[in-house]
């Protein structure tokens, strides 16, 4: 009987995650072996362990996945890679799957060939997108909350907060392919690989994830002050936010964003601090 690799997070879903990994065995048949994902100190090493029979399952959210997908960009794969979905905002299962209804998916060719993203002189792969600006300060903020025991962080109340009191919007330039753009007052300027982030959020809603001409699309929301960016925001789960003028949606294969002053970011949900500049490339 062939073996299947549970490689499961506990702390996806607010601690959720290992008791949602057990559903898999409702979809895959063989031997279940379970491992906690933020055990394995080096997972090329483990996977290069297994048989040619077995079969492997991440299990987590965005973060999960993508941290995966990081650790193996140089590694081909022996084993059927699956996903299943236990996080909280599931972005990438969102656009691969049905969340209704959440089986494991094959997702070596989601996972392979990723755009790369250079910040504070270190380079990442990214799954999703990379969130500048009041996206990286939700991050932030519920990484905060997160610390001092709080479990249901509700982003939405963090993004409405932030819009009308806390964040501040800065000025931006942002080069995609060698042309410079300048924009004043931004609130958010992310990259997008997939089409969702953020729990649904539809930055770019044409960005096609495995297009045969890979691009990747950087959405810039500025030019409005408070208020009016808080009426338009909601637009952003539909992706009818690109309708408005404060809006504008580039796409191209090497996109540079510089902000005035540093603010957070986040790559698939992880955070990181006091950022001034990114550099996606496909």
């Amino acid at each position: 009987m062939s073996r299947v690799f549970i490689l499961f997070n506990n702390l996806a879903n607010n601690g959720k995650g290992g008791e949602q990994a057990k559903k898999v065995e409702e979809y895959l048949q063989g031997e279940y072996v379970y491992e906690d994902i933020t055990k394995i100190e080096d997972v090329k090493a483990y996977l290069s362990g297994l048989e040619a029979d077995d079969e492997v399952v991440v299990c987590g959210g965005d973060g999960t996945i993508s941290r995966f997908a990081n650790d193996t960009s140089d590694l081909e794969f022996r084993n059927p890679i699956y996903y299943y979905p236990c996080g909280s905002g599931n972005d990438f299962y969102r656009e691969i799957g049905n969340l209704e209804n959440p089986i494991p998916v094959r997702v070596e060719q989601y996972i392979k060939n990723l755009p790369t993203v250079e910040v504070k002189g270190k380079t990442y792969t990214f799954l999703n997108g990379v969130g500048y600006g009041i996206d990286g300060y939700c991050c932030e903020v519920g990484d905060q909350l997160r610390e001092k025991g709080e479990k249901d962080i509700n982003y939405a109340s963090i993004a409405i907060k932030g819009l009308l009191f806390h964040y501040k919007a800065t000025n931006a330039k942002v080069t995609v392919d060698g042309k410079e753009y300048n924009f004043k007052k931004v609130w958010i300027a992310p990259t997008m690989n997939g089409k969702y982030y953020g729990g649904g959020m539809i930055p770019a809603p044409n960005q096609k994830r495995m297009a045969d001409d890979k691009i990747i699309s950087v959405m810039i929301f500025g030019g409005w002050g408070r208020l009016r960016t808080l009426m338009a925001f909601p637009g952003i789960f539909k992706g009818e936010h690109v309708k408005k003028k404060c809006v504008t949606v580039i796409e191209g294969k090497n996109i540079k964003v510089e902000f005035d002053g540093p603010r957070p970011l986040q790559i698939d949900g992880e955070t990181i601090l006091d950022v001034t500049s990114y550099e996606a490339k496909v």
